[in-house]
């Protein structure tokens, strides 16, 4: 797969010289590391855009043109999502930030890291072009998406945006990670330089380091486990670095600690090791994990999403705050990212030990403890048969009709086994006991946010993470999410990034089939109507043809597994050469 190196290089640039205030910006981001910026091209950023193109020649951070501001920011999460670091994003102006404020929700529910250009006319209105740069200057700007973001700042001179830049970038790395945003004023960006602007050393503006347990609280947590007769480890929001994923089971082998991870968040632990003994949790938990955490008498959670509410349902509680009987450790630095605008903090935990700190570093302080003072257990007797054993039948539909989302989903299994597949989303209804995953790219997570349309712009922006590597980068999305993000897919063609789809297609809003359905039965009314309102047919939308004229490949619609299988098999084919691939699937439901 090979690197974007000779597309879009600019001509004649002649010798580097940093003359106007954008140059400052652009100088600034180069040296911060940033390879790539996403973005629609608007005017309320020309000047930026010119430094990029013709002082730094477009490179380091290169351009990635999108059709959309939504993909620009949809991108860069998926690209944050492989590597745990910051991609560049600009928007244009007050419009650009409206189309992008889902996306960056998005992002912010998710806990991505991402440095975010806006731009506005000239804050002095007597520079302001007629119209306009009326109508696209903006008192506050970033207050449309201040609820969402880390911090903001519309710096005014070239020196204070330096340090407007150096800032976001060390507060957006900081854990709890979130999109910071810089709105960059017209007349700053594109007036002449008229006394030196230092770009200081950037290692001196890294980020700080992270709070850890104090000694006393980790013998605490290990003393915990080691009187504990069914521990568990709930494995929730953690990092793609392998060491740290190396220590997480080398932590639950030393500790005889069971473990369950999560198919909301990223593949955190290999979900076959005898350890994780039931499959990856669900959206919402099953009787499988209600049995299991009722055995357990501790759980220690590391920045599981929502684990009051996750707790609740498998006790069959009323109320989220009752405690239930085991002892409950945290292990999260998301209070620090809590605010009132949004509910993404969850339901209140009942804890009798909360961890600010990042849930890696308290892995590594456990396991380094535990070595030191030669600590070892077993599995406890009571654990279930693990998961891979005898797994759970499912129904097969009949060779001509449209499959189950379980089928679709042990397919792609048996297509993604021995291979190194980054499986960038999956949809609603997405089975646990298809995820086999032994490495921490295996599996991206789900859209924090619920923001449905991101799904093709993330596995973009994980194609363009992983373009240089050998790995497959495969997305499983919804129709409704694949067809409101379908055009993020002309991206990945310009910047000639390998990938595949597969279209998960119920012809339907079908999740809210069933939110209808649920209020027919409530009030009495007839459920047969809950199609009304929701169905994608009469036309069917063409997958396939919004693929292709995107530059895409494809084929389908495919109802038989078999036949499946084999388009796999033909788009992987088409992958390995540098192509993108396309599969529309029609499935029953979820």
């Amino acid at each position: 797969m090979s690197s974007n190196e000779k597309i879009d290089r600019p001509l004649n640039l002649g010798n580097r010289e940093m003359r106007f205030g954008s140059d400052a910006v652009a100088e600034t981001v180069h040296g911060l590391g940033y390879k790539y910026i996403s973005l629609v091209p608007g005017a309320s950023f020309r000047g930026f855009h010119d430094s990029i193109v013709n002082y730094l020649g477009n490179d380091d951070p290169q351009m990635v043109v999108c059709l959309h501001e939504e993909h620009a920011v949809a991108i860069a999460e998926g690209y944050a999502a492989v590597t745990d670091e910051p991609m560049a994003v600009a928007l244009h102006s007050n419009v650009g930030l409206m189309h992008a404020t889902m996306a960056i929700f998005n992002a912010w529910c998710n806990k991505i890291p991402m440095l975010i250009f806006g731009a506005n006319g000239p804050i002095d209105a007597s520079r302001r072009r007629p119209w306009i740069e009326w109508i696209h200057t903006t008192k506050d700007q970033a207050s449309m998406i201040r609820n969402y973001i880390k911090w903001d700042d519309e710096p005014q001179s070239p020196a204070a945006a330096v340090e407007a830049v150096l800032r976001a970038n060390q507060i957006t790395r900081t854990p709890p990670y979130g999109p910071t945003y810089v709105c960059l004023d017209g007349h700053m960006q594109e007036g002449e330089l008229t006394e030196e602007v230092l770009i200081p050393p950037v290692d001196r503006f890294e980020e700080p380091a992270t709070p850890g347990a104090s000694e006393e609280t980790v013998r605490q947590i290990l003393d915990a486990i080691k009187a504990a007769k069914f521990p568990i480890l709930m494995i929730g929001r953690v990092s793609r670095d392998e060491e740290d994923w190396n220590k997480r089971v080398a932590l639950a082998e030393k500790l005889g600690v069971v473990v369950m991870t999560s198919m909301h968040t990223p593949a955190a632990f290999p979900t076959e090791h005898p350890n994780h003994v039931i499959p990856a949790s669900s959206e919402m938990p099953k009787e499988t994990e209600a049995n299991l955490i009722k055995k357990a008498d501790l759980l220690v959670a590391l920045d599981w999403v929502d684990l009051a509410g996750y707790l609740h349902i498998c006790s069959g509680e009323s109320q989220t705050q009752k405690p239930i009987d085991a002892k409950i450790i945290t292990c999260s630095l998301d209070t620090y990212a809590s605010n009132g605008w949004v509910m993404a903090y969850h339901a209140l935990p009942a804890t009798d030990l909360s961890v600010l700190a990042r849930p890696d570093d308290l892995i590594d302080q456990l396991l380094t403890m535990a070595e030191a003072e030669g600590r070892s257990g077993e599995l406890p007797a009571e654990a279930p048969e693990h998961w891979t054993v005898s797994p759970a039948p499912f129904d097969v539909s009949a060779p001509d009709q449209p499959m189950s989302r379980r089928e679709m989903a042990e397919v792609i299994a048996e297509f993604s086994k021995d291979k190194d597949v980054t499986l960038t989303k999956v949809p609603i209804g997405w089975s646990g006991a298809a995820c086999h995953f032994d490495h921490p790219l295996d599996y991206l997570g789900k859209d924090g946010g619920g923001a449905v349309g991101a799904g093709p712009g993330t596995a973009v922006g994980a194609a363009l993470a992983l373009k240089d590597s050998d790995r497959l980068v495969l997305g499983v999305l919804g129709d409704g999410d694949y067809l409101m993000g379908v055009n993020a897919l002309w991206t990945a063609s310009r910047m000639r990034l390998p990938m595949m789809l597969v279209v998960a297609n119920n012809r339907s809003y079908f999740n809210d089939e069933l939110h209808q359905e649920r209020v027919a039965i409530t009030r009495g009314r007839p459920v047969e109507n809950r199609w009304i309102g929701q169905r994608l047919d009469d036309p069917r939308p063409d997958v396939v043809g919004f693929a292709k004229a995107q530059g895409f490949e494809g084929e389908g619609p495919i109802t038989d597994t078999g036949e499946l299988m084999e388009a796999l098999k033909r788009g992987e084919e088409v992958v390995r050469n540098g192509g993108r691939y396309v599969i529309d699937v029609y499935s029953i439901g979820y």
